[in-house]
């Protein structure tokens, strides 16, 4: 009697087994996925992400994304775009991601956090620690910011400049191929600031700048709108020519126009931050006038002036070179008294250098 209940029930088993392996036809696909294949695709998206938006989307789709998201592996591969963040939403969950991204291993975020906490939190030491982790991993603007910092003497006193040590970080992120810091080293080895003085190596690497520049700009190749004029003409004085978009007329001097590089996250934010508090870092303290730097004093008269006006201030050569040639070679003073009443040019001009004026300490 047992063995045929027992045979009996065989059939009765093998069918209810047979229907708990058959795969449901409403059941979603996307549970079968392994984990693995999903970090991968998730590792992708954050890397080609173009905005916050991009990778906050995908975190709020379901919980398994939302977990995954936030996993050490595809955090430390998300673009920097990713934490272009306005400063007017900065809030402590936003701090805790970037953190969070940092500790993963991200030197995007650690390059950001560490330009925030430096200048907009003023804790200093924090701020130069995560730029310092960036550029260790061969972090071209942290090192050119490292660069800034030590030429400055910034979150110090006066005496704490180390101009080897600028020249030093310039070169290193000049190799990895940053043409601001290409730039500084070339005004530095012009000037003999923190280097031996070589003109002629100098005038090389400024003009091996211009020649990156274009080729970035080449390279991109996505801007819809002309990205580069050339003419045959002298390229006339900023007064004198009428507006035709925005461009930084870095090569004006050989006749061609390209447009203004674009601006950082973190140097946005710098920016935003500062605008929304009115402009000054705190009193008697200024802003490095080059727009799409953002930097600010960390001791009154810490940024060089202008020699010729004494308006604007610069935390470096390279943004003065930027500015002069955008904006502020159509603004400086001694520029009006070059104009006569009947808006003719007069001689005097600096158009075949890099800049036009030189800059004195505050």
């Amino acid at each position: 009697m047992r063995t045929r209940r027992r045979l009996s029930y065989l059939p009765t088993m093998s069918c209810r087994k047979r229907q708990k392996t058959s795969p449901d036809k409403t059941s979603d696909c996307f549970d079968s996925l392994p984990d693995d294949l999903v970090l991968s695709i998730l590792c992708k998206l954050s890397s080609t992400a173009t905005s916050p938006s991009d990778f906050i989307s995908v975190l709020i789709t379901c919980k398994r994304l939302n977990s995954l998201g936030l996993h050490s592996l595809v955090l430390s591969k998300a673009s920097h775009k990713t934490f272009s963040v306005k400063a007017k939403n900065w809030c402590d969950s936003l701090h805790r991601f970037l953190k969070h991204c940092a500790d993963a291993g991200n030197i995007e975020a650690c390059y950001t956090l560490g330009l925030i906490r430096f200048y907009c939190l003023q804790n200093r030491g924090s701020g130069a620690a995560l730029m310092a982790k960036a550029a260790m991993n061969s972090h071209a603007p942290a090192l050119y910011s490292l660069a800034v910092i030590q030429f400055n003497g910034s979150g110090g006193t006066k005496n704490d400049k180390d101009l080897r040590a600028g020249v030093a970080l310039c070169a290193r992120a000049a190799f990895l191929g940053h043409i601001d810091a290409l730039r500084e080293l070339g005004h530095c080895l012009q000037d003999g600031y923190g280097v031996k003085q070589n003109v002629t190596e100098g005038r090389r690497f400024l003009v091996q700048a211009n020649v990156r520049e274009l080729a970035a700009v080449l390279s991109a190749g996505n801007n819809k709108r002309p990205w580069l004029t050339w003419s045959h003409q002298p390229v006339p004085h900023p007064r004198l020519r009428s507006e035709t978009g925005s461009g930084c007329p870095l090569l004006s001097d050989y006749g061609c126009n390209v447009p203004a590089p674009e601006v950082h996250p973190a140097s946005q934010f710098m920016s935003e931050w500062f605008d929304i508090r009115g402009g000054f870092p705190s009193a008697g303290m200024r802003l490095c006038s080059q727009s799409g730097c953002g930097r600010p004093e960390t001791r009154r008269h810490e940024f060089r002036r202008c020699s010729v006006c004494g308006v604007v201030n610069y935390c470096s050569r390279a943004c003065q070179a930027l500015d002069w040639k955008f904006r502020h070679k159509a603004e400086c003073a001694p520029v009006e008294r070059w104009l006569d009443d009947d808006d003719e040019d007069v001689a005097g001009e600096n158009d075949g250098g890099d800049d036009g004026v030189m800059m004195v300490d505050s």
